[in-house]
């Protein structure tokens, strides 16, 4: 009986050989040869999954987008109450790319960013990885803007709880309710982005980055 392939894991395992190869030598030094040999199959197989480089290129971007986007959404559902504005800056870390482990990903991503803007199929492919993490953002802002609303409103009239009028709780509130969820959420994904950049080329360190991030995130309410 002829030997079963299975051709997702296959994919799979091609994509992430095109990532190491990216992260060693850019994608200009991404060959078909090369990547058959890193994932140690055949040219044949290679060209079985993919028909042109194109194809496993922008495989491996969206596979790419994935994976990040997998782990947002765990880091989210491993802290089912914390409150939005928590779980928009562990989102926010996630996508960033900040963390020494994430690096060489990084690396790669940016190396995808830069072929896309001359590859109108790579860049639909980013298009498209970057929609649903936007709209995590959306969602997360939206929520932390509603509870922070909320807050302000039951502090009482003068906005600091204790009736005395003298407060300005209800500032924070103010400014919450004119929140624009989604301008921010792609002012979000773009800083994160940017910081990526920063860091790999040495301009920020990865704590700076991390200041920068916590800082935009913590003026959204002040």
């Amino acid at each position: 009986m002829p030997k079963q392939v299975d051709h997702v894991s296959r994919r799979r395992l091609i994509a992430e050989a095109v990532c190491h190869l990216a992260d060693e030598h850019g994608l200009e030094g991404v060959t078909l040869r090369d990547v058959a040999a890193r994932a140690q199959v055949s040219m044949g197989a290679v060209q079985r999954c993919f028909r042109t480089k194109e194809e496993m290129l922008v495989f491996t971007l969206g596979h790419i987008g994935e994976r990040i986007g997998e782990r947002v959404r765990a880091r989210l559902v491993r802290s089912p109450a914390q409150s939005a504005g928590t779980a928009l800056g562990h989102a926010a870390t996630e996508i960033s790319l900040l963390r020494e482990e994430h690096r060489a990903e990084a690396r790669v991503w940016l190396a995808f960013v830069a072929q896309a803007a001359v590859n109108e199929a790579l860049a639909t492919t980013l298009r498209a990885s970057y929609a649903p993490l936007q709209e995590t953002f959306t969602r997360l802002i939206a929520e932390a803007a509603d509870a922070e609303a909320g807050s302000g409103s039951d502090a009482g009239a003068d906005g600091d709880g204790d009736g005395d009028g003298d407060g300005d709780g209800d500032a924070g509130a103010d400014r919450a309710a004119l929140v624009d969820p989604r301008r921010e959420a792609r002012t979000l994904l773009a800083l994160v982005d940017g910081l990526t950049t920063h860091v790999l080329i040495g301009h920020l360190t990865p704590p700076e980055a991390q200041d920068v991030l916590h800082a935009h995130l913590a003026r959204l309410w002040a």
